[in-house]
């Protein structure tokens, strides 16, 4: 418990664990009275017990029987009051703080930049944010309602014991540091195999969602064998480092026990010998065992308590790293606002280059263009030349190693990030869908818009015809991911929910893959209509997509070979020329 209250979360605005904790000092001094209380009362019990036996029964004294009696119900009912109210003092505590855990590691994962999601990996995200939460609480949950209660009944009975009689607690001398020594030892064996084991399942996380996501392409390759030997392995390797942690852990309990146990034989032996030469009486030799009984709880509480420290402790580092890692694509401390929408916004790159964090060479390097309102700008390159690269950095899901990019004459960094997003329209190269309505998917772009401008939106991206079919219209149900359209209409309606922003810059990445050349050709010509007050920027693999750009950017191995319109670089850009000859465009779609 105190080393997970002392890993921090600084740099970043998260509180660290202390102060999550201390959020709730007054519930937790509330908790902490509950708790001495009720180790009081549970110290008393075998006092009194043993006044019963030695000063009630011993003498036949129902008067004091009653008494000593009367106190063990009092005792037994406050311990029962105090413990009910600790635990659920102690449970809310805990529920709150996962609480507010989930929230803020949600929080940070929709702030990481693009590139930080990717080196994270989406399985490990999803790990800490559920898995390694749930660790954390279930700590917070058992050490809020056993840390005090342990070492205080565990110290207390030891005092009371020897109150008892001093020879006999010798013993404890000898048995409580082997208690102390066994626990640290297999600690210390536990930690690194949790810390492999939160690894292994960010693995098989990475693994299902791979295969969940995929399951169309298994299905067709036939694919399930070789797909579930990999996911086979994963699990296995987990299961073994689960079965090795849980073998050190299951010691824990049964040697806590067995030095108890072997401790209360010794106790027996040499009390019966005290009694019998009438040193110590028989309701003092009960009082004691039960003070050792009473330890050998605290004990276990400590032990339940060490058989979940490692996990927490490893999840713990595991969302504080997360919480910790710096906010590459922040606001500015001093944001600038762009002019109202409508205005147009020009876009400009200067020498931009990109490259991840601890990769040898850059994704893109040096890229450089100017786009004016009303321009349109296409993009062009093989697969991996970095074009979906470009157009991420101009969406800011990530920062440029090196240059800048300015839109309306502001860096991208210094530009409020609600004002920047209300300006842009993006369209990513995966079509996602968020499950609700169609009018709920399209008003992703625009809280406010009304009907006709969803309509409006639709006719513009070719999508007004198959939402009309569909029953309930634009309240038609989507399913998670847009599941339930196909390919081609999950383009269209993601094209339609960037219309409905009305914005002034457009970034379309790859976004007419999926369509037939007929609804290209249209969709193309309403765009230009539709859209000609703004700067547009589309990132296609097909000439016919960006043949009418004003510019077109041609990019081989993250670096520029080409800028300039379609019959310029026919001339000059052999790399230009070469693709369009590979693609051998029909007449009828060059037109």
């Amino acid at each position: 418990m105190t080393e997970i209250a002392n890993v921090g979360t600084h740099h970043s605005d998260a509180p660290t664990w202390r102060e999550r904790i201390l959020k709730y000092k007054w519930t937790l001094v509330a908790l902490l009275l509950c708790q001495i209380g009720q180790v009081t009362a549970s110290l008393l019990l075998p006092s009194f017990s043993a006044d019963v036996i030695d000063t009630g029964i011993a003498a036949t004294d129902a008067s004091v029987i009653r008494y000593y009696g009367g106190l063990m119900g009092i005792a037994a009912g406050v311990q029962l009051v105090l413990s009910a109210v600790a635990v659920f003092l102690g449970a809310s505590v805990a529920y709150r703080i996962g609480q507010s855990l989930r929230a803020d590691v949600f929080g940070k994962v929709q702030s990481l930049a693009l590139s930080q999601v990717q080196g994270f990996t989406v399985g490990s995200l999803i790990t800490r944010c559920t898995n390694d939460v749930l660790q954390v609480q279930s700590m917070l949950i058992m050490a809020f309602t056993m840390i005090v209660v342990a070492p205080i009944m565990g110290v207390g009975s030891a005092i009371m014991a020897v109150r008892q009689d001093a020879q006999l607690s010798t013993l404890l001398v000898v048995a409580v540091p082997v208690l102390a020594g066994i626990i640290g030892f297999l600690t210390f064996k536990a930690i690194p195999l949790y810390q492999r084991m939160q690894r292994q399942l960010d693995g098989v996380n990475s693994i299902l969602r791979e295969q969940i996501e995929g399951i169309r392409v298994i299905r067709a390759f036939l694919q399930q064998s070789r797909e579930s030997t990999r996911f086979g392995s994963a699990n296995t390797d987990l299961t073994d480092t689960a079965i090795r942690a849980g073998r050190l852990m299951a010691m824990i309990m049964p040697s806590l026990t067995a030095v108890m146990q072997l401790t209360s034989v010794a106790l027996i032996w040499a009390g019966a010998s005290r009694v019998r030469e009438g040193d110590l009486e028989i309701g003092s030799l009960i009082a004691f065992l039960s003070y050792v009984a009473l330890i050998l709880i605290a004990v276990m509480m400590l032990g339940l308590m060490i058989v979940m420290l490692p996990r927490a402790l490893v999840s713990a580092r595991r969302i504080t790293t997360l919480l910790q890692s710096p906010v590459e694509i922040g606001p500015s401390p001093h944001p600038k606002l762009l002019p109202p929408r409508g205005d147009g916004l020009h876009l400009r790159l200067e020498d931009v280059s990109f490259g991840y964090a601890g990769a040898e060479a850059t994704v893109i390097e040096d890229i450089s263009f100017d786009l004016a309102p009303g321009e349109v700008l296409g993009i062009i390159g093989a697969t991996g030349s970095g074009k979906s690269t470009i157009l991420n950095l101009i969406a800011r899901l990530n920062d440029p190693s090196s240059g800048r990019i300015t839109l309306g004459g502001f860096d991208l960094r210094q530009i409020a990030p609600q004002d920047f997003s209300s300006h842009v329209g993006y369209v990513p190269q995966k079509a996602y869908l968020f499950s609700g309505t169609v009018a709920d998917t399209l008003r992703l772009g625009n809280p406010h818009a009304d009907e006709a401008t969803l309509w409006k939106a639709l006719e513009i991206a070719q999508a007004a015809d198959f939402v009309r079919a569909m029953p309930g219209g634009l309240r038609a149900p989507v399913a998670q991911g847009g599941a339930n359209f196909s390919g081609g209409q999950r383009q269209r309606l993601a094209i339609a929910r960037a219309l409905v922003c009305d914005a002034d810059l457009y970034l379309f990445d790859d976004s007419f893959s999926a369509l037939d050349q007929t609804t290209d050709r249209k969709l193309r010509a309403a765009l230009r209509g539709a859209i000609s007050h703004a700067a547009t920027v589309i990132v296609s693999q097909r000439v016919a997509s960006i043949r009418h750009a004003d510019q077109i950017l041609v990019i081989e191995k993250g670096r520029m070979v080409g800028l300039g319109p379609h019959d310029t670089l026919m001339q000059t850009c052999p790399v230009y020329a070469e693709t369009v000859r590979s693609q051998a465009m029909p007449e009828e779609d060059a037109a």
